[in-house]
């Protein structure tokens, strides 16, 4: 394999630099092991670049992420800077990455592990096996939109709002990437909004039904109001394959799949961008749990979810499916063999905590290797 692939790694707030750092040992053990190097460079986002640069998203991180290959993203925020101005929050960090890098697809695959199915919120034979992908809209939408903020009215109330828009564009680039998304897997998707209500639902109904139609006859494309979605991820969520919505209804719906699929310490994401004439596109990869800064510093910390979207780093970025499949299979031999952090803990399991789990998973990626 090529040597001196560009990986920035911003670990972040909380729990981020603990579970980032295991991630650095999988990235040290390919080296190794491997032979396949990176170059790696470490920035800062969020609170610790609030704290450091006074911005939760300096130009020189910007600047940085521009440069490299992929992204490697940690989580960000914390009580700490909760009374800060909206524009200088830590969250405002990843959304100044998805912007100025064009991250407009954000895949989240929701996945049951076999030896996970009596951790999920659900009865086991609901979600054992399941396996679906959701695509959110991560540039666009109610996010973004313009007008917004808090104002006075003329009798002296006071009045908060955002604007929920989208382009055609926007809907059509992201559109087809659930669409071949589909066309990979079972050849089904489904789109999500609420075209009963919302004009922009209505539209993004619409331009999918039409990018559908023109470029992808192929795939089964069904429609289904944002409310009904969560209902059906609660009770029959393998009724799923590729799931498709805007910025907003993707984080929600999103957050739920991982309920179901018994801890947000086990799920990856990744975030594209529009490829180039090259086939390169930027693209950050992150853990969808947050900076937990209750367990911070504790050791407790699942590195799972930042391992996997290491894997997910090493496919779409790299093109490195067996090192990916290596890594997906050295986490769920470590899950069979009884391992747990608090989070996904069960009768009759052994706790571990963050630093035990990622030399589980190197000790598993030895025995794949062997």
């Amino acid at each position: 394999m090529a040597s001196n692939k560009k990986l920035l790694v911003l670990p972040g707030d909380g729990i981020g630099p603990e579970v980032m750092h295991e991630v650095l040992r999988v990235v040290d053990w390919m080296d190794r092991r491997r032979h396949v190097s990176f170059d790696v460079e470490e920035g800062l986002v969020g609170g610790a670049a609030i704290e450091a640069e006074g911005h939760p998203c300096p130009d020189r991180t910007v600047e940085a992420a521009a440069r490299a290959d992929a992204v490697l993203f940690g989580s960000v925020g914390g009580p700490r800077w909760d009374k800060l101005p909206f524009d200088r929050r830590p969250e405002i960090g990843i959304l100044r990455l998805r912007k100025e890098l064009g991250l407009f697809a954000n895949l989240r695959p929701a996945q049951v592990w076999a030896p996970l199915a009596e951790s999920s919120s659900l009865k086991p034979d609901l979600v054992r096996g399941l396996d679906l992908m959701i695509v959110r809209e991560s540039t666009g939408g109610i996010y973004f939109g313009e007008p917004r903020g808090i104002e006075i009215l003329p009798d002296g109330t006071r009045r908060g709002f955002d604007t929920e828009s989208y382009t055609e564009e926007e809907i059509t680039r992201v559109a087809r990437v659930a669409f071949e998304l589909a066309r990979k897997r079972t050849n089904r998707l489904t789109s999500v909004e609420k075209a009963n209500v919302m004009q922009s639902g209505r539209f993004w109904r619409e331009v999918v039904t039409e990018v559908g139609k023109r470029e992808f006859a192929d795939v089964e494309l069904s429609h289904m109001y944002a409310d009904n979605c969560a209902m059906q991820l609660a009770s029959r969520p393998k009724q799923f394959d590729v799931i498709l919505a805007s910025n907003l209804f993707g984080d929600v719906l999103s957050d739920l799949a991982a309920a179901v699929t018994g801890s947000l310490g086990m799920l990856p994401s990744a975030t594209l961008g529009a490829a180039d004439s090259s086939g390169r596109r930027h693209a950050l990869y992150e853990p969808i749990h947050g900076s937990a800064p209750d367990i911070a510093g504790k050791g407790i910390a699942n590195p799972c979810a930042q391992i996997l979207s290491f894997a997910m780093l090493l496919r779409w970025s790299f093109g490195m499916e067996e090192e990916a499949a290596m890594v997906e299979t050295a986490v769920e031999r470590v899950l069979a063999g009884g391992l747990r952090t608090t989070d996904i803990m069960v009768p009759g399991a052994a706790r571990v905590g963050t630093t035990v789990m990622g030399e589980a998973v190197i000790r598993e990626l030895d025995k794949i290797a062997a």
